[in-house]
C-alpha cells in the first residue's frame, strides 16, 4: 500500500465552486501512463475532456481512438507556446490544464490560461528527483522507496507547488520494469484524485522549497549510458543493472571483444570483500550462469544475452 506523503489538499474555502457545471479541463498527454488516467476521467460526469493534446511526433494510436471514440478534439503542434496555439485553445474555455507524460515546455501565457492554472503528473517525489528517467536512477541510488508527485506547472522544472504526492516501496526484487508496471496504475490513481480536488475548490499546494531549499535533478539517460562499469560494489552493479533491465536497453559490457546485454543479476549476501581481478569470470555453473569479480566481492549474472564462448578466467573489458 503507498505511504501518504503527508501534501493531502484542503481548500481555500471562499474560492468554492457553487455551480455543478463539469470541469472542462484540456488534457496533454502521451504513452500509457495518461491511457490509464483517461479511463478514470471520461467516466466521470463532473469532469469533461475539451480536447487532448498529443506529442508533436507521437506514435500513440490510443489517443487518438480514445478521441474518436468519445467525440474529444484530437490537437497536434511543434510548439504549444506559439500565438496561433494559444488562440486556438482558448476556444475552449478550460477551466484546468492537465499534463500526463507531455514533451513540451509549458511557458507563461499558457500555465496561466486557464484560471486554475496547470498540473502535471511526476513518478518521482518533488522536490527529489526532478527531471528525467526518475524511476531508473531512483534504483541506480539504492532508494527504498520511490515517489509520484501531482504539482502545479510553473516555468521551473517540476518546480511548482504540490497538489498530491504517494510514496511507495521498493524492494530488492523490484526491478525497472515492476516499478514501471505500478507507475502506470498509481500516476492515474493520484491524477485523477488530484483533479477531482478542482471539482470542490481550489486545493491548497505545499511550497517545494518547505520541504527542502534545494532538492535535486536527474538528467535524462542517453545511449552509452548503459555500459557497465565493472569497477563498482556488487551492490551498485546489482542496482545499475535492475534499472536498466527490460525493456530499458539493457546493462551492456565486453567479453572477449563481444558485446554481452546483462539483464539480471543475483546480489550475493555476505560474500566475502576481497581484492582480485575486477571483471574476472569467476566460475561457470551448468544452467549458464556465472561469478563475475566486482570492486568488493562478485555478483552472479543470470539472464543474459551473448552470441560468443567464454571460460572461468577470461575478463571483461574494464573501463
Amino acid at each position: 500500500m503507498p505511504n501518504r506523503g503527508g501534501y493531502e489538499s484542503t481548500f481555500k474555502s471562499d474560492e468554492q465552486f457553487n455551480d455543478k457545471k463539469p470541469l472542462k479541463i484540456g488534457y496533454f498527454a502521451d504513452g500509457i501512463w495518461s491511457h490509464e488516467a483517461f479511463k478514470k476521467l471520461i467516466i466521470d460526469d463532473e469532469i469533461s475532456i475539451q480536447f487532448i493534446c498529443v506529442r508533436f511526433d507521437t506514435k500513440d494510436e490510443i489517443l487518438l481512438n480514445f478521441a474518436k471514440q468519445y467525440n474529444i478534439d484530437y490537437l497536434k503542434h511543434e510548439n504549444i507556446n506559439s500565438k496561433d496555439f494559444i488562440e486556438k485553445i482558448k476556444k475552449y474555455s478550460c477551466d484546468l490544464f492537465v499534463s500526463m507524460s507531455f514533451n513540451q515546455i509549458f511557458k507563461s501565457e499558457i500555465i496561466n490560461l486557464p484560471p486554475l492554472k496547470t498540473i502535471n503528473c511526476h513518478a518521482g517525489k518533488l522536490p527529489f528527483y526532478r527531471g528525467r528517467n526518475i524511476l531508473n536512477w531512483a534504483l541506480i541510488n539504492d532508494e527504498k522507496e520511490f515517489g509520484i508527485t501531482v504539482h502545479y506547472i510553473n516555468e521551473g522544472i517540476d518546480t511548482g507547488d504540490i497538489i498530491l504526492q504517494n510514496s511507495y516501496c521498493i524492494r530488492d526484487k523490484d526491478n525497472y520494469k515492476t516499478l514501471l508496471e505500478r507507475a502506470y496504475t498509481d500516476c492515474a490513481d493520484i491524477l485523477y484524485s488530484a483533479i477531482s480536488l478542482f471539482k470542490k475548490g481550489i486545493p491548497f499546494a505545499t511550497k517545494q522549497e518547505t520541504l527542502h531549499p534545494i532538492g535535486f535533478y536527474c538528467s535524462q539517460r542517453k545511449e552509452g549510458d548503459e555500459i557497465l562499469d565493472w569497477n563498482q560494489t556488487s551492490r551498485e552493479i546489482f542496482n545499475f543493472v535492475r534499472a536498466i533491465c527490460y525493456p530499458a536497453p539493457m546493462a551492456r559490457a565486453f567479453l572477449n571483444g563481444i558485446e554481452m546485454k546483462i539483464n539480471r543479476v543475483e546480489y550475493i549476501e555476505n560474500a566475502q570483500n576481497y581484492k582480485c581481478i575486477v571483471g574476472a569470470i569467476l566460475n561457470k555453473e551448468k544452467d549458464g550462469s556465472f561469478l563475475v569479480k566486482t570492486k568488493d566481492s562478485f555478483i552472479g549474472i543470470i539472464d543474459f544475452e551473448y552470441n560468443g564462448k567464454f571460460k572461468v578466467g577470461d575478463r571483461f573489458d574494464v573501463k
